[in-house]
């Protein structure tokens, strides 16, 4: 591919590549670099790659990048620098116990009892099982369930804060 044509799929592609980008992440700036990171590959690759080709290679390579973004993020852990921290516990108390055991009343029975035999008691899979009467794969189960429950229910740690 020559320069020229490397500009031109950058006027002829790259809005389009952006808006669908947007559309699956629906943040302005986070998709204008996954754009600009396609365009760099496709800078890097611009030798071995034909015009003819360009425009499914730049989406496929603009959604993978979104896929890589995406996954990179969620195992990210956000560090706030100290003094946020501090304003987040100055603005409000919020009886985190209380939030909690209105929590664990939304579950459904057989979760909430493994829940609670299990992070309030102690209990392994197998004695839950035992306490309860289902398998172990069923006790891990509720569990698993029931921790994703209360986490939705709760949200971010820094908004009951």
């Amino acid at each position: 591919m020559t320069v020229k044509e490397y500009n031109r799929s950058v006027e002829e592609y790259s809005d389009s590549i952006y808006r669908f980008i947007l559309g699956n992440i629906k943040d302005e700036e986070r998709s204008n670099d996954i754009v600009q990171d396609s365009y760099e590959k496709l800078w890097r690759n611009v030798v071995e790659i034909e015009y003819w080709v360009v425009k499914s290679w730049l989406f496929s390579t603009a959604y993978h990048t979104m896929i890589d973004m995406i996954r990179k993020e969620k195992r990210m852990l956000r560090i706030e620098p100290s003094h946020e921290r501090e304003m987040i516990y100055e603005s409000g108390y919020t009886d985190l116990n209380e939030i909690l055991h209105k929590a664990l009343e939304r579950l459904p029975g057989q979760q909430k009892v493994s829940v609670m035999l299990r992070d309030y008691e102690g209990y392994s899979y197998k004695e839950i099982g035992e306490i309860t009467g289902l398998s172990e794969a069923q006790v891990k189960i509720n569990i698993y369930r029931g921790r994703i429950a209360l986490k939705s229910f709760i949200g971010k740690i820094e908004t009951v804060l």
